[in-house]
């Protein structure tokens, strides 16, 4: 009896590891079937080979893409891509700020000054060149200055539309 117990127990054990292995082996058949599916030849050395080949074609695209970005972030320094805006009352004879300055400048900090100045006589604009975030050729006021150093400060942020 107690030998009938121990065959039932190593039948089981048996039965057991036959039932794990068979689970191994569905799982490696599917993975196999997945690796050969898309090539022709069962050839387990050609189907790595055109992985590689395949992996080896996406690193160039990879490296391609990476100089055409480095190549884009040096233009990009040539567009505006900083602004700031002020408004402000520079007249004691006329109610609200209606006059404003606003500066555009490139990622190196280029670019322009435009001042509207109102009064009750009209309204003049003017317009100063910005050299690395400094007046280039004019002095610039104190509000300009102020707006040039807030543009240069900025990273691109987008217009507040309140």
């Amino acid at each position: 009896m107690e030998k009938l117990q121990l065959v039932d127990y190593f039948l089981g054990a048996i039965l057991v590891w036959l039932v794990v292995l068979s689970v191994y082996f569905i799982k490696v058949l599917r993975s196999w079937n997945k690796l050969t599916r898309s090539g022709k030849d069962l050839n387990l050395q050609g189907i790595l080979e055109n992985i590689i080949g395949n992996q080896q074609s996406i690193n160039k695209k990879v490296d391609i893409l990476g100089e055409e970005i480095k190549r884009l972030q040096g233009e990009s320094k040539n567009y505006f891509q900083k602004h700031a805006l002020i408004r402000f009352n520079p007249f004691e004879d006329t109610g609200g700020d209606q006059s404003f300055i606003v500066a555009l400048m490139t990622g190196v900090n280029n670019g322009f000054v435009i001042s509207s100045l109102h009064s009750r006589n009209g309204t003049r604009v003017y317009a100063k060149q910005i050299a690395g975030a400094k007046a280039s050729g004019n002095e610039l006021s104190k509000e300009e200055k102020e707006v040039v150093e807030k543009a240069a400060k900025s990273r691109g942020e987008p217009i507040d539309k309140n």
